[in-house]
């Protein structure tokens, strides 16, 4: 279900791009969609709301900000350059993961990790090189996404408390929503007002362009609503390998409908990225459980 509302999500987002490329606002509709489905499913009491006190407070705001910058960066990418190369880039997540584990965070990161990680830089650079979409804009935004995504995760193990993990995404999605209103407002609102609505709608009409937004903002908020249960049932290799996948499913998929020439350098350059993110998860996670066998003995 996860692979399968992502890889509309990514699709539908990408169709919204060509006739409407207005990636803040259109960020800032992915969360509020989101945010009005949290607000609804509390009224009905599916899940009940959990209370939050300042405590928790103090510590979802750092989630919620790397959440939003990551979110509005990822669709500034997606918007500019293709959406599987947008996903290539954002293979290098575990790359920045190893490295603020290890520098920030001050975990030691053993050598036979690091090894594992080359191919992904390596597969990565093979394919911006040769991406027939390439431009800085989605190059830089996908980066900025990878780092946010970082220390999103690293501050989310800090704020991983005794909420169920419906309720934590459900907060985490209402203070996105206020951080990316006044970039959208400033950035894109005056370019709105004056001819990107109307211009979205001569397109294709008002129903499909309401319907459109209200559709990706639902298989956004969905997805990764099903990404978070996913994690918290599963070892966290199982989701590492998972996600990994997900970019297969996602770039596969995305080459397909929107027919993207991909050079063969390129193609070359995905697969060895991907294939270095299965070993370095399949690594990590043979450590993570002689962590554990270790602790239970």
């Amino acid at each position: 279900m996860w692979y399968f509302l992502n890889v509309i999500f990514n699709i539908l987002n990408k169709k919204i791009y060509n006739y409407f490329p207005y990636p803040y606002f259109v960020s800032v509709i992915h969360l509020f969609v989101g945010v009005v489905y949290c607000l609804v499913s509390w009224a009905v009491g599916l899940p009940k709301r959990a209370p939050i006190d300042s405590n928790l407070l103090k510590l979802l705001i750092p989630v919620a900000v790397c959440h939003a910058l990551g979110h509005v960066t990822s669709n500034v990418s997606f918007a500019a350059v293709a959406v599987s190369f947008t996903h290539t880039i954002k293979a290098l997540e575990p790359f920045f993961n190893a490295a603020a584990s290890q520098f920030i965070l001050g975990q030691q990161i053993p050598i036979t990790l690091w090894l594992s990680l080359a191919p992904v830089v390596l597969g990565v650079s093979m394919a911006s090189l040769t991406e027939l979409s390439f431009n800085w804009t989605g190059f830089i935004s996908a980066m900025i996404s990878n780092i946010s995504f970082t220390y999103r995760s690293i501050y989310s193990k800090k704020a991983m408390t005794d909420m169920d993990s419906t309720n934590i995404y459900a907060y985490i999605s209402i203070i996105a929503l206020i951080v990316c209103i006044p970039p959208a407002i400033i950035l894109e609102g005056p370019q709105l007002i004056k001819h990107g609505f109307s211009d979205g709608i001569a397109k294709v009409g008002l129903t499909k362009f309401i319907s459109d937004l209200f559709w990706v903002g639902m298989f956004y908020h969905l997805y990764n609503q099903l990404a978070t249960n996913t994690l918290e049932r599963v070892a966290p290799l199982t989701h590492a390998v998972g996600n990994v996948l997900k970019r297969v499913f996602v770039i596969g998929f995305s080459i397909v409908i929107f027919g993207n020439k991909i050079s063969t350098q390129t193609g070359i350059g995905t697969a060895v990225a991907i294939a270095g993110v299965a070993t370095y998860s399949y690594i990590k996670a043979k450590m993570e459980e002689e962590k554990r066998q270790g602790k239970a003995a």
